[in-house]
């Protein structure tokens, strides 16, 4: 089976990846595969220059085709923060309860008409002889005055989805990844898949 690597050590995301890839036949693999590997030091300004930087690295190090996402949530009120700096939005050690709790503070008395949001992610593909797929995807919604629902990560408890008016933490599986940013960004990546990974194989 062939295998390729997530540039991710959170389980969460490789849980929702394995899914999605399944029907590709592919071995997926984490970066808890590799020790070796260590932290990845994302500086780019954009979604998609942190995702290419992550999944170059990777795939250089590995000789694996290496699949990197990243994503975050950007919320209107805010003029679209915490955007790249979502994961780090509480830091200097941030938590997905505090990244949460910041989020809430900040939004303080903002009426809920007016809490719009969308989570983005932008999904690249790299392997090692330089070659890259690219794609993204894009949620709408809003953010709850108050946290809901334990299935997911992340803003997922005060994300709001526009479509079924439910918290995303409520959301099955199935559901998630048929709305969710991550999900779109990755059906989109899949429908060039087969090109890119013959034109890899045979590169």
């Amino acid at each position: 089976m062939n295998a390729v690597v997530l540039a991710t050590r959170n389980k969460g995301k490789i849980r929702e990846f394995s899914e999605m890839l399944q029907n590709f036949q592919l071995n997926v693999l984490g970066l808890d595969d590799f020790p070796e590997i260590g932290e990845i030091e994302e500086t780019g300004v954009t979604f998609e220059a942190n995702a290419r930087i992550k999944a170059s690295e990777v795939a250089k190090a590995t000789g694996l085709v290496a699949i990197a996402d990243d994503s975050g949530l950007e919320v209107d009120a805010l003029d679209g923060a915490p955007g790249v700096f979502s994961a780090r939005f509480s830091a200097p050690n941030p938590t997905d309860e505090k990244n949460n709790a910041l989020l809430l503070e900040k939004l303080q008395g903002v009426p809920y008409e007016k809490r719009t949001a969308r989570f983005r992610c932008v999904m690249l593909a790299y392997a090692p002889d330089g070659q890259e797929l690219c794609a993204d995807g894009s949620w709408e919604g809003h953010i709850a005055e108050q946290p809901e629902g334990d299935n997911g990560f992340g803003y997922d408890p005060l994300f709001v989805d526009s479509i079924s008016g439910k918290h995303s933490a409520c959301l099955s599986r199935d559901e998630k990844n048929a709305r969710s940013h991550r999900g779109k960004a990755l059906r989109k990546l899949l429908e060039d898949w087969p090109f890119f990974w013959g034109r890899v194989k045979h590169s």
